[in-house]
């Protein structure tokens, strides 16, 4: 096969998309990149909002007497509270009418309100743990505490992956086994092969969140999952599930979630270290007195934050899609399916445009692009069959 017929093959597979399925494909992640910066205005009017009302100042003020960690951590899970009230029509609008109007979702709204209703529960109690631990580092360590932030980081996320398959995902998904059959004997030979326990690989009812063709790996050691959606299951030929399979297979073999720890923990050094020297600005354009070390500064901290993270965006994208790439490659090494690959992949151009020029991907992309995903399929294709 020669590079004009991998390049034709590959725009063989894109034209199986109409220009009308393109032209939505365009606008919905066109519009899913605008909303970072929407998201962001929405946080600053919140953090304004907040910081004006003084709610945190009488809420520090009656808790003065409490001590140091439940007075800290009642703020932070309250803020937290206030927050997410606040931004809700925005979050109903980003993450459920406008998912609905593009077809991603069929979710009813008192099911997506309800599981936010969970989901703000969860953030309340593990966030408000996790910003009194950063609190604790300010008061401890002084002005180093931004280079203790960097365990902090690997630590907490070390505990949610360990926490999430267990706990957390149960809340909002039902796992469970593959059904009997062809797909889930395939399925489990290729989980076999790979060292991967058969009691570790599960389908899930992700149609009750989203219409999307997925799956995902989730946890560590012996919490460690692989997890088919059933949008996958039902839409998929036998020969793309094994593709799939074989992709999720990769991030769990080459330990994807390490580099994931690692990578984030070096970053939380650099952006705390930013945020504490990009506090003392913000806090006197939002126009409150608190200093970094207290809690009543969260919500212009927790901004700051926000908007250090996005700036960083290119380089956590960057890091997913390289592992992205890696287990496109496990995929077509071990089980050596590049059409159903490219087939499968095919299916996630429907919220994912898939022709998206260097810069864009490599500021906005988590996945590599649809086209580069199949041409790389193609030339393995070539060098191999």
């Amino acid at each position: 096969m020669t590079a004009g017929t991998v390049a034709s093959e590959t725009r063989a597979w894109i034209d199986t998309l109409s220009a009308e399925d393109l032209a939505l494909a365009r606008d919905y992640t066109t519009g899913n990149h605008w909303l970072i910066l929407v998201g962001l205005l929405v946080s600053a009017i919140a953090t304004w909002f907040i910081v004006r009302s003084g709610v945190l100042d009488k809420l520090a003020a009656r808790l003065g007497k409490r001590g140091f960690a439940l007075r800290t951590f009642l703020i932070a899970a309250v803020f937290i509270v206030i927050d997410t009230l606040i931004v809700l029509p925005y979050s109903i609008y980003s993450g459920w009418w406008r998912e609905t109007q593009y077809g991603r979702t069929s979710q009813p709204l008192g099911d997506y309100l309800a599981q936010s209703g969970i989901s703000l529960v969860l953030t309340a109690l593990l966030g408000g743990l996790f910003l009194l631990g950063v609190y604790w580092l300010i008061r401890r360590t002084g002005r180093w505490w931004w280079a203790w932030g960097g365990a902090l980081v690997a630590s907490g996320v070390a505990f949610m992956l360990l926490l999430s398959p267990v706990l957390i995902e149960p809340l909002f998904n039902r796992y469970e086994p593959i059904p009997e059959g062809e797909v889930r004997d395939a399925v489990l030979e290729l989980a076999t092969e790979a060292g991967v326990p058969e009691d570790r690989v599960f389908m899930f009812d992700g149609s009750r969140q989203s219409n999307n063709f997925t799956a995902n790996v989730s946890g560590v050691g012996s919490n460690a999952r692989i997890a088919i959606s059933d949008v996958a299951m039902d839409e998929a030929s036998l020969d793309e599930v094994k593709a799939v399979t074989g992709h999720e297979i990769g991030h769990y073999v080459l330990g994807h979630v390490w580099r994931t720890i690692i990578v984030l923990s070096l970053l939380a050094v650099a952006v705390f270290w930013l945020t504490a020297r990009l506090y003392p600005w913000f806090a006197r354009k939002f126009g409150t007195d608190a200093d970094l070390s207290d809690p009543r500064g969260l919500p212009v901290f927790t901004f700051v934050l926000s908007l250090l993270l996005i700036l960083a965006q290119p380089i956590t994208n960057t890091m997913t899609r390289v592992g992205e790439r890696e287990a496109d490659t496990y995929s077509l090494t071990h089980v050596g399916l590049p059409d159903a690959l490219s087939g499968a992949l095919i299916k996630t151009a429907e919220y994912r445009y898939p022709l998206a020029g260097p810069v864009e991907e490599a500021l906005l992309y988590t996945h590599p692009t649809v086209e580069n995903r199949i041409r790389a399929a193609m030339e393995w294709k070539a060098a191999n069959r």
